[in-house]
């Protein structure tokens, strides 16, 4: 069971491509384009997770990255347009797998293994956004949050990808870019692999991942 943005796609990258020339033609220079995704990105985050623990009506991901990237184009003093930032946000229907992902995945899906998506993306953005990516055929559900009515790390998220499964906790293995994913579906009960691609610590003795890899060629060997 894999997390799809930023563990099967290249967030950074594809938005950092993004947002490039809309910044050129607004003469923005004070910040890089990649410091302005991270701060997008972080924000996103910030607000899924506040979003989530509310215990209320679950916000769509499209409308907190709308509230995402508004906030960090005032942040930076950019001025920008309602339009402007829907623009910015379809992007993330429109990123590509890491170089490594789709080999690894068909390998996998070759040796037997059920492949899954349990992504905090809207079913509809998912609909547009695993296709564009190429992974479509290799995965044999794809699943989104709204299922559960909340963001993960949420325990009802991975309970809700489980139920629909039909697979016990114990029989998946959770793959993510996210120490904070990992954490989540090991608290429920998941093993879990971690995809350290930018080299850092994970930060959680309490709920460490079985597995840790540079990148999915690495799990594929681990796994085959």
């Amino acid at each position: 069971m894999f997390d799809f943005y930023g563990t099967v796609v290249d967030m950074q990258a594809g938005l950092t491509e993004a947002i490039t020339p809309f910044l050129r033609e607004k003469g923005y220079t004070a910040n890089p384009p990649e410091r302005l995704v991270t701060w997008w990105r972080r924000t996103h985050f910030e607000n899924s997770m506040i979003d989530a623990l509310l215990h209320r009506d679950h916000t769509p991901y499209e409308e907190i990255g709308r509230q995402a990237v508004g906030y960090t184009l005032e942040r930076a003093g950019v001025r920008h347009t309602a339009d402007e930032v829907r623009h910015l946000v379809t992007h993330i229907e429109r990123l590509k797998p890491f170089p490594d992902v789709v080999e690894a995945l068909t390998r996998l899906k070759q040796e037997g293994y059920a492949l899954v998506v349990l992504s905090n993306g809207d079913p509809d953005m998912l609909a547009r956004g695993v296709p564009y990516s190429g992974t479509e055929h290799l995965f044999d559900r794809v699943i989104s949050v709204a299922e559960a009515g909340a963001f993960k790390p949420h325990v009802s998220t991975y309970r809700k990808a489980a139920e629909l499964t039909a697979a016990t906790a114990e029989q998946v293995l959770f793959v993510a870019n996210h120490a904070f994913d990992c954490v989540g579906a090991k608290a429920f009960g998941m093993r879990t692999a971690f995809i350290d691609r930018r080299r850092r610590p994970f930060g959680n003795a309490k709920y460490p991942p079985d597995l840790v890899v540079r990148d999915f060629r690495e799990l594929v060997a681990a796994l085959t």
